[in-house]
């Protein structure tokens, strides 16, 4: 059995703490995250402007250091050694969970491998809430943004086309005309659900065949959760015999009984049962 960990130890505790904040609505922050980041002596956050309004709220005075992907790196040497000093430190991103298509990654492997204890303080997820509401299997893969070049995305795609799960992606309204084309491409028989603005007041979800996709009008605002559905393991059945369905028959139907000639080709070439047996009739009824 797991010991618990009494959550007024944690908040004595000295170390890192990834902290997970609203991905909309500012009431969907925890008790324990608020209880967290008022005991911080720093709060790194990606965007100390969009972090404010939300310590504002909650009336959160630690001391902010901005830390994004443009800085993170330079930052690591200065908050280790915060770190070593015994201090609480948490890390937030703009919403959601730091290190899950944010930065925060490079530290907590840095605090890592320093031996400095990094504790998580779950919360909302766009990931998870997006799952939740999609209808599609709960065993699912997620993905995260697209990389810039197209050849990344279509060998990443090409991979991914194998999965017989759901798959989340994250979608800028600026990239998501480009990333239905490939969508289209390679999950043409599945289905979607995008989320757009999820727990914001203009939150919206939009459901449909990915074959049924069409280009966005170009203002589109909000980021994008898009959720692909498993795979569609039906048998497609074509009722149309081909010409070389019906000559392949005729060379059969002399050696092969009616019951072999419909088992085999509608095991093979994914015929509709009724029409092999039919024409098959009608074959033998011309002797």
């Amino acid at each position: 059995m797991i010991p618990q960990r009494d959550s007024k130890i944690n908040k004595a505790k000295h170390g890192l703490y990834v902290v997970s904040t609203p991905i909309g609505n500012l009431g969907d922050i925890t008790l324990r995250a608020i209880e967290i980041l008022k005991n911080s002596e720093f709060i790194l956050c990606e965007d100390t402007r969009i972090s404010k309004n939300l310590f504002k709220k909650y009336n959160i005075r630690s001391s902010l250091i901005s830390n994004h992907k443009f800085n993170e790196k330079k930052n690591i040497a200065r908050i280790i050694d915060i770190l070593k000093s015994k201090k609480i430190v948490s890390i937030v991103s703009d919403a959601g969970t730091p290190g899950i298509s944010d930065p925060g990654e490079i530290l907590i492997n840095e605090c890592i491998k320093n031996e400095i204890e990094v504790f998580p303080i779950p919360g909302a997820s766009a990931v998870t809430a997006a799952v939740s509401v999609s209808g599609f299997s709960k065993k699912y893969y997620f993905y995260g943004f697209f990389p810039e070049k197209n050849k990344d995305i279509n060998n990443d795609l090409e991979i991914l086309a194998n999965l017989d799960c759901s798959i989340v992606f994250f979608v800028s309204p600026k990239k998501i005309n480009k990333i239905i084309n490939f969508l289209k491409s390679f999950f043409s028989d599945r289905k979607i659900l995008i989320c757009r603005e999820i727990s914001k007041f203009y939150e919206e979800y939009m459901r449909m065949n990915i074959s049924d996709l069409q280009p966005f009008k170009k203002d589109l605002k909000g980021e994008l959760t898009l959720v692909l559905s498993e795979k569609n393991n039906k048998r497609i059945i074509s009722n149309n015999l081909q010409e070389s369905d019906k000559k392949n028959i005729k060379k059969i139907i002399k050696i092969l009984s009616i019951k072999d000639i419909v088992d085999l080709m509608s095991q093979n070439k994914k015929l509709s049962k009724k029409e092999i047996y039919n024409y098959c009739l009608k074959l033998r009824n011309e002797k």
